[in-house]
């Protein structure tokens, strides 16, 4: 049988190699670094984790050492940037026991989530799905990813997002409330898990507003930075 037309894969590049990581599900956590759970008005302690999907043709690739143009989404005044450490699974499963969580683990990458922060709230107090904030086309940026034959599984190490040079966001990754192994495993709960996913592990404090013009500089220590121009 033949389809009536071509889809194109969406992929990755994969650090230090010329071979790519092809994604099949994009999964988000929210407010897991405590002090972001307190400003978006949530409970900075161990309360249930929650997820959302972004769909994962929103994924766009951001060459290390390039400077990468982002577009400004429309239906929005109000766009922000949320940096966080995406999580690559090269294996699957379903009810992964937290100490076996990380044998799924391929890579680790940096990423933003980005968001519509204004349709993200007209639909919260609507009591409505999330994705007209969370699943604007190039909503997640990401860098290459780097194996953990690389870089091992960085539960610590500074990450940090900066616009127009001036420092907005900056935490440890050992701050998350939800271990990346926990994650994957309360994740298994709910759906099968497959190599492919990506799961964008939440972002710190001081998530904030970007405009057309503005420079951004994602970093995490260990894992590079990827720059974007908002166009």
């Amino acid at each position: 049988m033949r389809t009536i037309f071509e889809l194109s894969q969406t992929t990755v590049p994969i650090a230090g190699t010329s071979s790519t990581f092809p994604v099949r599900r994009i999964y988000c956590i929210g407010r897991n670094y405590a002090a972001h759970a307190k400003e978006m008005g949530g409970d900075p302690t161990r309360e249930p984790p929650f997820f959302f999907l972004k769909p994962r043709d929103a994924i766009q690739v951001c060459p290390e050492g390039q400077t990468v143009e982002h577009p400004y989404p429309p239906k929005t005044s109000n766009y922000h940037h949320e940096v966080e450490m995406v999580v690559a699974l090269g294996k699957g499963g379903i009810d992964v026991p937290t100490d076996r969580a990380l044998d799924l683990v391929y890579g680790y990458a940096v990423g933003l989530d980005m968001t519509r922060r204004d349709q993200q709230n007209l639909m919260r107090e609507a009591k409505r799905p999330w994705e007209v904030g969370k699943s604007a086309d190039f909503g997640a940026p990401i860098g290459l990813i780097h194996p953990v034959a690389d870089v091992g599984h960085p539960d610590k190490g500074r990450i940090a997002l900066a616009v127009n040079g001036q420092v907005r966001q900056a935490a440890d990754l050992s701050e998350m409330i939800w271990s990346v192994a926990e994650q994957i495993a309360i994740l298994s709960q709910h759906f099968a898990l497959h190599p492919g996913d990506l799961i964008f592990s939440g972002t710190p404090e001081n998530v904030g507003a970007v405009t057309r013009g503005d420079m951004m500089e994602a970093s995490i220590e260990g894992l590079g930075a990827i720059r974007l121009k908002i166009v």
